[in-house]
């Protein structure tokens, strides 16, 4: 099937709609709505088996849902052809949580092996380019001929990120950017995931446990309760609202602790001009 023309500048690039999903008898998703703006950071957080996750995978194609509808840059998933899969594959980048790096390749061939697959460059173009995406990440340019197991988990995450980012895609997904990371590593990837959206316009969508990252980057949040979105705004919002599935990420001590630290700090960048 041909790639659905995108939607203007203005519209969700990512439309959720009355999505369910289950595995066996339990409930995972019940008639969940929720939409993603161009340009904007976005979390999605939840207590453990709210199926953050599983919304993560529906949304980049490797779980289909039992019944509603995902647009993803204008494009409806359900039914999608293998070769409308893979054109809007290559719109997009994944960091997986734990890198998803190829353990028999060095850190610049797993950040080029994209670029090989699916465009016409010669050895040395990937390798230029794939340096780049390096770069752009921080890592310094020696880390390019180590192999995976020779990494720090930032340095992993970093990887991961320059790999994700090799196709210049148009949307970045996270899963738990900062987890397993000291808080020195984990502020170094708060700062080069602002540094992303900032200076090249992507949309990103985030799943993550991590207080300070939400409280710092999101500019909006949902909160997954009960098969659905407990509720959706800025995590300031977010901290007024009176709902069980939602109070307990501000209740618990580093929710506390979050949350004191960022009264009087200013609103997300762009958080103000992205809501609706």
């Amino acid at each position: 099937m041909p790639i659905t023309t995108a939607k203007p500048e203005d519209a969700a690039v990512i439309e959720i709609s009355k999505l369910s999903t289950h595995f066996g008898d339990h409930v995972v998703h019940a008639d969940l709505d929720l939409d993603v703006h161009r340009g904007e950071i976005f979390a999605v957080i939840g207590g453990s088996g709210s199926g953050k996750s599983t919304l993560l995978r529906e949304m980049i194609l490797l779980h289909r849902p039992d019944a509603g509808t995902i647009r993803v840059l204008g494009v409806d998933l359900q039914n999608i052809d293998d070769a409308a899969a893979l054109a809007l594959r290559l719109r997009w980048g994944v960091m997986f949580q734990h890198g998803g790096l190829f353990g028999s390749l060095t850190v610049l061939e797993n950040i080029g092996l994209p670029l090989r697959e699916h465009r016409t460059l010669d050895d040395a173009a990937v390798d230029a380019l794939a340096a780049q995406k390096l770069a752009l990440t921080g890592l310094d340019p020696e880390v390019g001929a180590q192999y995976p197991a020779e990494l720090s988990g930032g340095m992993m995450k970093r990887a991961s990120l320059a790999r994700a980012l090799v196709l210049e895609p148009e949307l970045l997904f996270l899963d738990e950017p900062t987890a397993g990371l000291d808080p020195e590593s984990a502020g170094e990837v708060d700062q080069l995931v602002r540094k992303l959206r900032d200076g090249g316009g992507l949309t990103i969508i985030m799943i993550t446990h991590d207080l300070d990252l939400l409280w710092q980057l999101a500019d909006r949040v949902a909160v997954l309760g009960d098969g659905k979105v407990a509720g959706i705004g800025s995590m300031a919002e977010l901290a007024q609202m009176d709902q069980p599935a939602i109070r307990k990420f501000f209740a618990g001590p580093r929710g506390r602790a979050a949350l004191e630290q960022s009264k009087g700090q200013a609103v997300a960048p762009h958080a103000a001009s992205l809501r609706r």
